[in-house]
Parts: C-alpha cells; sequence; structure tokens
C-alpha cells in the first residue's frame, strides 16, 4: 500500500506525508512541531513512525517547523545543498550595521577595556576589540547558545537525481520558483507513482515530463488573477506571484490539465490555494473545465487541499 495525507497546503504552511508499507516521509514541516504532531494524529498517522523530514525549498511556510520537528523526532532532513545553506541563512540573518554605529561600537569597547585596565583585570579583551554578539550572550549567560540549525543528520541530493529513503524511490526535479534551488518530487513505491509540482511560475517541459504516468498529481492552483489584481497585496507582490518564478494560476493549472496533462491520474490533488487572492470554488471550477473530457477524473476524483486540516489520506 502506498498513501499521500497533506497535512496543510497553503500560504501559512505547507506540509504532507507520503508513505508506503514500510517507509515514511515527512515532506516539508510548513507548520510548528506541536502542529504538525496535532494533524498527524488526527489521520492516525504516528509522528514517531516518520523517517524523514524531504524539503522542497527554504521559504518559511516549507521550513517553519523543521529543525524541531527534526531533533523531536530524531529523523535525517534531505536538502540539496544550496536549500540547505539557504535555510542555515534564514535561521541566522546576518545583522546589518552602519558605519556610525561600527565607530560607537569600538569606542563603547575601548571604554570598557581601560576600565578593565584600571581596575587590574587580566581577562579584558584587546584594546579595540569588538566580541561578536554571540559570545557577548555566552558571556553573559555562561553557556554556549544552541545552534538554532542543529539537526540529527543531513543528507543531500540533486535535481534530476534520484536516491531511496527506505523502499520509496525520490526523484527530485527543477522548478521555477523564487528559491535557492526549489525542486518538485516523483515518488515511487509498491508500483504506484506520485508527482508533487507546487510553488512554480509555470510548467516547463522537464516538470510535464516528470508528471507523465502519474497515479495522483498533486500541482498547485494558487490564485484567480482578478482577485490577484484587486486583491490587498502591494503591486510589487502581485509581479512577484505573477511572474515565471511565482505561483500558477487557476488559469495556468487548468491550461497544463488541458494541454500538457496525460489523464494518467487517479486523483488530482490542487494545491498551495491563496486565501486572499482565490476561491475553492474557482480552482475547482477551472480545473473541472479542463478535465471535462475525461470524466472519470471528477466528482471525488478532484481534492483540493486545506490550509487548516489535514485531509483524508489517498491510498492505493
Amino acid at each position: 500500500m502506498m498513501r499521500m495525507t497533506v497535512l496543510a497546503s497553503g500560504s501559512k504552511g505547507n506540509s504532507l506525508i507520503v508513505a508506503s508499507s514500510r517507509t515514511r516521509i515527512l515532506v516539508d514541516a510548513g507548520l510548528s512541531c506541536r502542529e504538525l504532531c496535532k494533524r498527524m494524529c488526527a489521520v492516525q498517522e504516528d509522528p514517531c513512525s516518520l523517517d524523514a523530514i524531504l524539503i522542497t525549498h527554504e521559504h518559511q511556510d516549507h521550513v517553519q517547523g523543521l529543525a524541531v520537528t527534526a531533533r523531536k523526532l530524531g529523523i535525517p532532513v534531505y536538502f540539496t545543498e544550496a536549500t540547505h545553506r539557504a535555510w542555515m541563512r534564514w535561521m541566522k540573518p546576518q545583522k546589518r550595521m552602519t558605519y556610525a554605529d561600527w565607530l560607537e561600537l569600538r569606542k563603547q569597547a575601548a571604554a570598557a577595556a581601560s576600565e578593565s585596565r584600571v581596575e587590574g583585570s587580566s581577562e579584558s579583551a584587546p584594546r579595540g576589540a569588538i566580541l561578536p554578539e554571540h559570545e557577548l550572550e555566552q558571556e553573559e549567560s555562561g553557556k554556549p547558545e544552541a545552534d538554532p540549525c542543529t539537526l540529527p543528520g543531513v543528507e543531500y541530493f540533486r535535481s534530476g537525481s534520484g536516491f531511496l529513503i527506505g523502499d520509496i524511490a525520490v526523484t527530485p526535479f527543477t522548478i521555477p520558483h523564487d528559491a535557492a534551488d526549489p525542486v518538485g518530487f516523483v515518488f515511487e513505491a509498491e508500483g504506484i507513482r506520485m508527482g508533487l509540482a507546487t510553488d512554480l511560475g509555470y510548467v516547463p517541459s522537464n516538470v510535464q515530463q516528470q508528471l507523465r504516468n502519474c497515479d495522483l498529481l498533486m500541482i498547485e492552483s494558487n490564485h484567480d488573477l482578478e482577485m490577484l489584481r484587486d486583491g490587498p497585496y502591494p503591486w510589487s507582490v502581485k509581479q512577484r506571484v505573477m511572474s515565471r518564478v511565482g505561483h500558477l494560476s487557476n488559469d495556468a493549472t487548468a491550461g497544463f490539465l488541458e494541454r500538457s496533462y496525460d489523464g494518467k491520474a487517479t486523483y488530482v490533488i490542487l494545491a498551495h490555494l491563496s486565501e486572499s487572492n482565490n476561491l475553492p470554488e474557482l480552482a475547482r471550477v477551472a480545473a473541472e473545465l479542463a478535465l471535462r473530457e475525461r470524466m472519470n477524473l471528477l466528482a471525488n476524483k478532484l481534492v483540493l487541499a486545506q490550509q487548516h486540516q489535514p485531509s483524508e489520506s489517498i491510498c492505493f
């Protein structure tokens, strides 16, 4: 048996479970560890049975609970190397400092060093030296600060090169999105093939090829173009969402389903619907019209992933 369970899908957090009879993978961890575990228990998925976490890209709605979840469960995390570096930069942002601030810190350090010499301290810093902020914090607390990027294990993969997690074959493929090295995945086990492609601005030929012959297809249907144009987002954000490294609109997804999709999936899941710029009814109608010549894919076989509660598991 193979199954997929969507725990959350949308701009407030994304996560799902892909499982075979012997292996369970958490794909993305865009909710807090507490919420992820709560949703897993709600669909009878034991968090402690997970074997690994697999990350599509480093945006916050895909990695919010990653570090805590991985450490709590003691399982490895699979990234591309560029995504791992980008995630670490997000976890430990570098503070920028103006020249005036730097001069002021120099003055303060010099004054502190002078005072220490007057008091006869033998452990004062060299003249003009400034301890890094994390070292100052360690001195004040008396113990080293925990590294927020610590993980039980890190495994790297490369787009286009397949690998195994347990008995699930994973094929990552490049998708067009404004992240360091974003990927979609195809999962195969026990004769079942599942394709996942969300967070992409358009569907290039390599993605079309990877999504062929799938028994289950999960694809983004993020926004309605008119709602986005008239919506509350700043124009710069609207441009990003509509760009070729942004997100698929209902129309773009429908175009793929009508013209490039091979129609072989038993289930099509529409994912990452925007709460501000889309309505589930609009996404569903656009997809149903695109699939009108393939009636076996309508009704209960077209599924909309939800943001605020897990979806029922789809099993094969």
